[in-house]
């Protein structure tokens, strides 16, 4: 009797001792499951976000493509005569007549080269107008080779528009370059050259002014 009873205890305590294995196992389980989810819904997440953000442009484009669309067919219901050349709004280009050297600081050395340019269409108006200005300095005096005093980088339209320039008498692109390292003497006469290239037409315009000393 005390040997059935025996048994009978360790068969609960058996059955008890695997209940709480197979609950941990099941415990262990769901936590390598969280475990693995978490990344998971966090690329979710990563895609669902950059789903809509190329919705987003895919959308911008739409606008953009249909707004060119638009011109286009406002453009090709011009007039002939409106047309190819006549379009263009720059015919020519001076340099103005206060281009040269000054000394800005008063220390009674020029170290700053002020080009003033005048984009002019049909009429002899000066305009505003959208363009890459590139500027360079010469010594024409020179000729062994080093002619060339300066060559600057090319101004792009976003830094020309805010570089117009209008007094009393006056309107113009006002453009300031330093050089101090690049003119040792202004005894001889110097010249600056412009090329003017009109982002509507395309068309390469260039200027040459004489600074004498």
């Amino acid at each position: 009797m005390d040997m059935d009873m025996d048994i009978k205890v360790s068969k609960v305590r058996f059955f008890c001792t695997l209940s709480s294995v197979l609950c941990y196992l099941v415990f262990v389980a769901g936590c390598d499951d969280a475990y693995i989810e978490s990344p998971l819904q966090e690329r979710i997440e990563t895609l669902t976000t950059q789903q809509k953000q190329l919705e987003s442009h895919l959308e911008q484009s739409a606008a953009e493509n249909e707004q060119l669309k638009k011109q286009i067919h406002t453009l090709s219901g011009l007039p002939e005569r409106l047309k190819g050349e006549n379009l263009y709004s720059v015919q020519n280009i001076e340099i103005g007549k206060y281009t040269g050297f000054f000394d800005k600081d008063k220390d009674g050395t020029k170290e700053k080269l002020i080009v003033y340019i005048e984009p002019i269409d049909e009429q002899g108006d000066v305009i505003k107008a959208a363009a890459d200005v590139e500027v360079e300095l010469w010594d024409l005096s020179k000729t062994d080779g080093s002619a060339l005093l300066a060559k600057w980088p090319p101004i792009k339209p976003d830094e020309l528009k805010n570089l117009w320039f209008s007094s009393m008498l006056k309107v113009n692109y006002r453009l300031t370059f330093d050089i101090t390292d690049k003119v040792k003497s202004f005894d001889e006469p110097l010249t600056v050259k412009v090329t003017f290239t009109d982002y509507l037409s395309g068309k390469v315009f260039e200027k040459q002014k004489v600074i004498n000393p």
